[in-house]
């Protein structure tokens, strides 16, 4: 009840968003009754039943993908103060969150169905002249236990990824070992430099030391006038020699496994390609090279990203410069990771268009529907995962305007960024796309 309070308090973009959520999932529901339909009406084994049902996996991790996302930008489920006094604790937030996404996946599937059985001509008569037949299976009754299986797996699948992607975690978990060390008597130490026995207590040692914290931290006025850095990592008012930066802006480590695994699999659709013979459905090896390209793009879309805020800061950057790249290096994950899964989802699609050249070759209503679904759901979460950006450096952004930063300025950034990354994305994107084309239409 509390998960449905607030999905109907919430506000009309949260519902735009959700709505597509439905909408993801009810044409993800529709396109795995019409593979259970296709096996209702040619029950052969070896007929391609199974492939179908296969092809449904690409918009099915797409629906979650956009549902996590969705789920990340919801502000009824975000943690604020005083929730935890009421009983709003980390946990029971997650679980609202989880809840809220398979409301709105269930009732995609129930939609889904609902067209699939108009459709069939269960509810009235049969719609299109009875067009379509061959993957309705009209006539025939739908099995009880097949039918409510395939139309949770978008619920579950996506309140199971959401609930695993909004789990509470401790504060220290992304910390080293230095950072969560402790001293004697439970003494919170940020160096990892061990005592000798008994040098805690040694006369003047404690002294000293307080001392020697107390000399190092300075003013701006005296670094100043001391001639010292007053805007180096670590320098700044108040800080203590010896402490890790404040900003360390460290790149994500998945740039080097992601072109690793983009160039195995453009060598396995090089590989393929000799053998020759058929369509890319019917060689499991040239679409698992597909796959593994696709799969290195989105894995280097962070360490991409994180290079492409680090280029634009070089070479004498002025304030315009500066604040682009430093925003790019810091939402590099958050946003990288969707930008590498859109250029892949681009690239696949402009490699099979090209393979599937010619009149007698056009795709179908399905396949339509998604190429469609899978395009519409990756681009939807990376303009979620923007907004998820955008509302994390809203603090950031007001701090600069009560510093009297033009909006001129910020849009600038905006926009530069933008460029930025389309200068590196697109140009990537097109070649790869040439070259796992070229492999698999000879």
């Amino acid at each position: 009840m509390l998960a449905l309070r607030l999905t109907r308090a919430a506000r009309p973009a949260v519902q735009l968003r959700r709505l597509l959520v439905t909408a993801a999932s009810a044409g993800t529901g529709f396109l795995l009754l019409c593979a259970l339909g296709h096996a209702l009406a040619d029950p052969d084994p070896s007929s391609s039943s199974v492939s179908r049902l296969a092809w449904c996996a690409a918009p099915l991790v797409a629906t979650v993908h956009f549902a996590v996302a969705v789920a990340r930008t919801d502000p009824g489920a975000r943690p604020r103060p005083g929730l935890s006094a009421v009983g709003l604790g980390p946990a029971r937030l997650m679980a609202i969150s989880a809840a809220t996404t398979a409301l709105s996946c269930a009732l995609g599937s129930v939609l889904a169905l609902l067209v699939f059985l108009h459709l069939r001509g269960d509810l009235t008569g049969m719609p299109f002249d009875g067009a379509a037949t061959d993957f309705l299976a009209a006539g025939r009754p739908l099995p009880l236990p097949a039918t409510p299986t395939l139309l949770a797996l978008v619920p579950l699948s996506a309140s199971a990824t959401v609930a695993v992607a909004l789990r509470p975690r401790e504060p220290g978990a992304g910390t080293g070992r230095a950072a969560r060390s402790y001293g004697r008597f439970g003494a919170y130490r940020r160096t990892a430099v061990r005592e000798s026995f008994g040098a805690y207590g040694r006369f003047g040692r404690q002294l000293g030391a307080a001392r020697g914290r107390r000399t190092a931290v300075t003013t701006p006025q005296q670094e100043g006038a001391a001639g010292g850095p007053q805007d180096g990592p670590g320098n700044g008012p108040g800080s203590v020699a010896g402490d890790p930066p404040a900003t360390a802006h460290t790149p994500p480590s998945g740039l080097p496994w992601g072109i690793a695994v983009l160039a195995v699999g453009l060598a396995v659709e090089a590989l393929t390609s000799r053998t020759g013979g058929g369509a890319p459905g019917g060689r499991p090896a040239a679409l698992l090279g597909l796959a593994l390209t696709a799969a290195g793009l989105a894995l280097a879309g962070p360490g991409l990203t994180h290079l492409c805020g680090r280029l634009l800061q070089t070479v004498r950057p002025g304030a315009l410069r500066l604040l682009g790249g430093r925003i790019l290096m810091t939402e590099a994950t958050r946003i990288g990771r969707p930008l590498g899964v859109v250029c892949a989802v681009l690239s696949a699609a402009y490699a099979m268009a090209s393979v599937q050249d010619g009149p007698e070759a056009s795709p179908g209503p399905l396949v339509t529907l998604g190429v469609l679904l899978v395009t519409g759901c990756t681009v939807a979460t990376l303009l979620t995962a923007a907004v998820e950006a955008r509302q994390a450096r809203a603090g950031t952004t007001a701090a600069l305007r009560r510093l009297g930063a033009p909006a001129a300025t910020l849009r600038g950034a905006a926009a530069l960024r933008a460029g930025a990354l389309l200068a590196l994305f697109g140009p990537l994107t097109l070649a790869v796309a040439e070259l796992s084309a070229w492999p698999l239409a000879r």
